[in-house]
Formats: structure tokens, C-alpha cells, sequence
């Protein structure tokens, strides 16, 4: 099994055609002060599993601060069922909403790991105090 894609958006869902519709991505965050929590994050992780992925799994997250120093984990397990007949391999969405601890400024990391093997990181920038506007107005 394998991570396809790992993101943070503003909101994921799965239709009831079964399609993983995904809203505001985005890597990087302003906020106004800190200590800051964003709340509600989502964070989408795209597994592709094959045949012989059939199985429980691990999954599990760990949220890191600039400095490396992890502020939040998280595990659980992941039941895997055999891609359908006539399928190669087997779409596995993870969608979690959760509150992201912001301690500091700077680059944070979410890692993510399937069965204890470290699958994907995700980078969050983070900036603290006034928006600044670019020079010369909007840009498109």
C-alpha cells in the first residue's frame, strides 16, 4: 500500500457516488497571534492498496512544531478490504478533521506513517501577525 496524495484543504467528503471531492487546499497559514489553534483542518490522505494489502493496517499521525518537537499524535487501525473484481488496486480515503496546535512561526510537519513505516509528510508554513499585502496591489 502506498500514499497516492496527502494534503491539508479546508473540507473533504466522499459522494454518494463514492468520489473524494476535496475544498480549499492549501500549505501554509496566517493568524493574528500565537499560541494559536487552527481549528477544524482537514487533512485528506490517499491510499492505493493492492490485493495482498487486504488486511488491518496502522495508521498513524504526528504533528510536529518548527523546532521538531511534536505536539500532538495520533493512531488507529485501518480495515482493508480486496480491490472489486476486474480492479488493480483499491482507492483507501482517510479524511480528518482536527485542531492543529500552533506554537510558533515557521514551518510545521505532519507526518504520516502506515504501519509504522513513515508514508508522507506534509508541510504546514505558518505566519504570524498582520496579512501583508504585496507591493503594487492584488495579484492574480
Amino acid at each position: 500500500m502506498h500514499v497516492s496524495f496527502a494534503l491539508f484543504a479546508d473540507a473533504a467528503n466522499i459522494s454518494q457516488e463514492g468520489k473524494l471531492n476535496i475544498l480549499g487546499v492549501f500549505d501554509a497559514l496566517q493568524v493574528a497571534q500565537l499560541p494559536a489553534v487552527h481549528p477544524r483542518a482537514t487533512m485528506v490522505v490517499r491510499l492505493k492498496a493492492l490485493p495482498d494489502d487486504a488486511g488491518r493496517h496502522t495508521l498513524a499521525f504526528v504533528w510536529l512544531g518548527p523546532g521538531g518537537t511534536e505536539m500532538w499524535s495520533s493512531s488507529g487501525e485501518l480495515e482493508v478490504g480486496a480491490p472489486p473484481p476486474g480492479a488493480a488496486e483499491l482507492d483507501v480515503p482517510v479524511i480528518a478533521a482536527i485542531d492543529l496546535p500552533i506554537q510558533e512561526a515557521g514551518t510545521h510537519v505532519m507526518r504520516v506513517a502506515l504501519d509504522g513505516d513513515l508514508c508522507a509528510e506534509l508541510l504546514l508554513h505558518v505566519r504570524a501577525g498582520a496579512p501583508v499585502m504585496p507591493v503594487g496591489g492584488m495579484v492574480s
